[in-house]
This record gives C-alpha cells, sequence and structure tokens, in this order.
C-alpha cells in the first residue's frame, strides 16, 4: 500500500517464538499444546511460596540456535522480573530478560535483498491464556472468564527487530522468513494457529526523512495476513489523526480482524512501570564457547541458503517458479527436487510437481520416497506418463508408496502408439478446420485446444509434447 502526501510508516517487530522442549523454562511440567486446562501446571510455575526456578538447558540451546542463524553476538546474561499483574500471569511479574540478553545485534536478510536489523533475541516465559465467555469474546463486555495456567512458563524466545520495516509488505516478508528460519532452527514449529509464534506490531508515521513519529503497538497478531491489514489500517489511522490536527498518542492496541480495525487497550506502559529487578533465585547465564560450538554444529542450512541452491538448478526461473520454490522450501521439501536434479531429470519440472501435487497432501509425503519420485518424473518426461497420468501415479504414492511402474500397469497407463495419435490428432482436425485453419495461420493458444480434445478423446493417455510434434507435423 501507498501512503498518501508524502507520509512514510516505520515499523519494527517484536516476534514471540515457543520453543520445543519436553518441559517448560523453570520447572518440569509439560511443554504440551492442547492439553486439559489447568493440567501442566505445579507451584513453581505458577509462582507460589517457597518455590524455586531451576533453567532449562535445553531452551537455551534453541535460544542460542535463533541467535545464531539471525547473526546476532551471543553473550553473558540475565534474568529480571518484570513486574505486572493481569488475571493469566498469577504470581504477579514475568521473568525476562532486559539489559543483558543473550542474543543482540543481528540481522535477517530477506529474499528482495533488504536487510532488517534484530536488536535482541532474548529468554523469557510465557503467560496463561484467558478466554473471555458472553458478548464479543474480549474482557469488555464479557460475562465472566476463565484462565487456563498450562502455558504460564512455557519458554518463550522474543525477537525484537530495528525500525527498519517501511511497508506492510516488507513486515510480512520478515515474518515469513523468519518464522522459515525459526522452523529451520529446530527451535519452533511456527505454528502460527496455535499460538506458537505471535507478533506485536510497533507502527509509526513520519513525513519521509523527518523524525520518527510516536509509535503505537498492535499486539498479538496471530496470521500473516492479519500483521499486513493491521500495519496498513494503523498507518492510515496515525496520518487521519495528524492531518486533522491531532496527535498520536504512544499506546497498545488491539486489531479485530472481523471488523478490520485497531482499538485502544491500553496507555503505553514504559520500562520504569515494569520495575525491572534482577531475579534473585537464578544466577548469570553465561555458555562458555565449548556450548556454543556445539550449538552452532548442529545447526543445518538455513532457508536462504536452500532457497539459492534450488534456484541454482534453474535456467532463467520465472516469478511463478520463484514463488514455486518458497513453497518448497516452506514445506522442507528440495531434497526431492535435488534427487531429480541428480538422476538427470528436469528440476524445474520436479520443482511444480512439488509445490502442487506434493504439497496438495503433504500429510502423506513421507509414504514417498526419492527414488519413486525420480522415477515417476522421469517416465513422464520420456512420454511413457502423460502429465495427467503423473499426477495421478503420484496422488498413489502419497496415498500407499509402491512402485511408479506397477502403478501405471495397473491403471493402464500405456503410452499411445504414433499410429493411435496420428489417427486421434488427424480426426479431430477434420472436426475442427475452423480451429485448425487458425492454429495453421500462427494462432499458437490453438495447440492447447487440441490437446484437450486429444487428452479427452483417449482418457488423458497422450503426451502433450507428442500432441504438439504431431501438430507441427502437419501444420
Amino acid at each position: 500500500m501507498t501512503l498518501p502526501n508524502g507520509w512514510e510508516m516505520v515499523v519494527g517487530l517484536e516476534v514471540h517464538t515457543e520453543l520445543l522442549t519436553k518441559s517448560k523454562l523453570f520447572c518440569g511440567c509439560a511443554n504440551h499444546f492442547g492439553a486439559e486446562p489447568n493440567t501442566n501446571i505445579c507451584p513453581v510455575c505458577l509462582g507460589l511460596p517457597g518455590s524455586l526456578p531451576v533453567l532449562n538447558r535445553e531452551a537455551v540451546d534453541f535460544a542460542m540456535r535463533i541467535g545464531m542463524a539471525l547473526h546476532c553476538s551471543i553473550a553473558p546474561s540475565t534474568f529480571h522480573r518484570k513486574n505486572y499483574f493481569y488475571p493469566d500471569q498469577s504470581k504477579d511479574y514475568q521473568i525476562s530478560q532486559y539489559d543483558l540478553p543473550i542474543n543482540s545485534a543481528g540481522y535477517l536478510d530477506l529474499p528482495d535483498a533488504s536487510r532488517v536489523s534484530i536488536e535482541r533475541a532474548h529468554m523469557e516465559e510465557d503467560t496463561g491464556k484467558s478466554t473471555h465467555l458472553g458478548g464479543t469474546g474480549r474482557l469488555a463486555g464479557a460475562d465472566s472468564s476463565l484462565v487456563d495456567y498450562n502455558r504460564c512458563g512455557v519458554p518463550l524466545v522474543e525477537i525484537v527487530s530495528g525500525p527498519d520495516i517501511r511497508s506492510s509488505a516488507q513486515a510480512r516478508a520478515y515474518a515469513a522468513e523468519l518464522r522459515g528460519i525459526l522452523i529451520a532452527t529446530g527451535a519452533s514449529d511456527g505454528r502460527l494457529e496455535e499460538g506458537s509464534m505471535r507478533f506485536d506490531a510497533n507502527v509509526s508515521v513520519r513525513q519521509s526523512g523527518a523524525a520518527f513519529g510516536t509509535r503505537c503497538e498492535i499486539k498479538n497478531l496471530n496470521s500473516l495476513r492479519s500483521l499486513q491489514r493491521a500495519i496498513d489500517y494503523e498507518a492510515l489511522r496515525q496520518i487521519q489523526l495528524i492531518e486533522a490536527g491531532g496527535v498520536v498518542r504512544q499506546e497498545t492496541r488491539h486489531w479485530d480482524e472481523n471488523l478490520g480495525q485497531t482499538s485502544t487497550l491500553r496507555v503505553k506502559e514504559d520500562a520504569d512501570d515494569y520495575r525491572y529487578f534482577r531475579d534473585p533465585d537464578l544466577v548469570d547465564l553465561a555458555p562458555d564457547q565449548a556450548w556454543q560450538d556445539r550449538v552452532r554444529a548442529a545447526l543445518g542450512p538455513m532457508p536462504a541458503e536452500r532457497r539459492a541452491g534450488v534456484v541454482s538448478l534453474l535456467t532463467g526461473a520465472s516469478e511463478a517458479q520463484l514463488d514455486a520454490v518458497e513453497v518448497v522450501i516452506d514445506l522442507g521439501l528440495e531434497g526431492y527436487v535435488h534427487a531429480v536434479a541428480a538422476a538427470g531429470g528436469d528440476p524445474a519440472l520436479a520443482v511444480a510437481r512439488v509445490a502442487n501435487e506434493l504439497a496438495g497432501d503433504v500429510d502423506n509425503v513421507g509414504h514417498l520416497t526419492s527414488d519413486a519420485f525420480v522415477m515417476t518424473l522421469a517416465m513422464e518426461q520420456r512420454g511413457e506418463l502423460s502429465a495427467t497420468q503423473a499426477k495421478t501415479v503420484l496422488g498413489e504414492l502419497l496415498a500407499h508408496g509402491g512402485d511408479p511402474r506397477s502403478i501405471a500397469a495397473a491403471k493402464g497407463f500405456e503410452q499411445l502408439s504414433a499410429d493411435t495419435l496420428g489417427s486421434t490428432v488427424a480426426t479431430l482436425i477434420e472436426a475442427n478446420p475452423d480451429e485448425w485453419n487458425r492454429y495453421r495461420e500462427g494462432d499458437e493458444k490453438l495447440a492447447q485446444f487440441f490437446i484437450g480434445q486429444v487428452m479427452k478423446s483417449t482418457k488423458g493417455q497422450a503426451n502433450g509434447k507428442a500432441v504438439i510434434a504431431e501438430l507441427q507435423a502437419r501444420r
């Protein structure tokens, strides 16, 4: 979206991601989404008197993985108590990192070659979840509220970007790339629908080149679509307010997906309001170099490297092919593409089949071996299977596994003989003289018409390339 009258938006994102540890950050309770409410709780995560926190080593491993993947400096850090009260945080404070975070001063490069700085990626514990009954589902107007403390104490890393983002589209691209990185590290599952990754957007506006304006924070956005829509709405709201003679107030705002607008939640707190102080029950965290080296050695390639590896297999990749590569990388299925390329097959065809057929049935990809995928595409390239038949064979392989040749034989997928194809084309030419004359005169779009007619006549057994060759021979 282009802003009016020379205005520019300035956006920074705070991304909270839950870590895939087996237990919580400071206790042994299970870190498991979807359990019965208030079953994964204990005196430690509820903050009952006399309980003492013990730091989860695996959570530190995951936090360092994230920092390394984002090119951060890893340094000794401390835990603080961030004091505030909401019913979903029963002990009146949240254990977080304040002035000495474990990760700081990193960056994330986007596919369009722009760079967003990472100010910090610090560790903290999650809060519980409130459910408001009656009314709109929000606290205001609710008849009653329920609190599930299962999420209290779940380990989080909060990733804070610099104010470097200048459009909602760039914010969405940043969030999508970050999600891919988090999944690639193994530290997070990136499941937005389960709340294991959530976005807060700090939005302000200014005239191009002017000083930063007053920002407003939009809390708890849980989809890429909501993130982009909320940022656009908030930037326009602030511009309209300023142009009408008003003043933007620093505050926290709620995004209503149904109404498509933000509304005030509370006046923004500053750091002083939280009364940070060092947690007296937790010692400093100082991972030594050997520990850091072990974590770094376990990191696999990140999405940018994997994306470049697939793109390098393509010749002059089109925009549509690049979009398909994004799907392949996002699903972690590029191994199929590399297997086809290693066998001398067509990587562009492999990208298309993975981004469509495999992506459409991703839950069953485990049934499909790389060898079976390579063989199916080889049969398609040789003309032994039409494109439609190859897709059908892949569907069977995804559903049940097996051998591509056996599946093709069982379904009667046999290559049409040249004589049969020739007579079929001749019959269709005779039945469609106007289309044939237009094709002969140079209307190449009519080739697809004849391919479709041949496929219909042969019940999908013809090969599209062979049909085109037959048409051209008769031109």
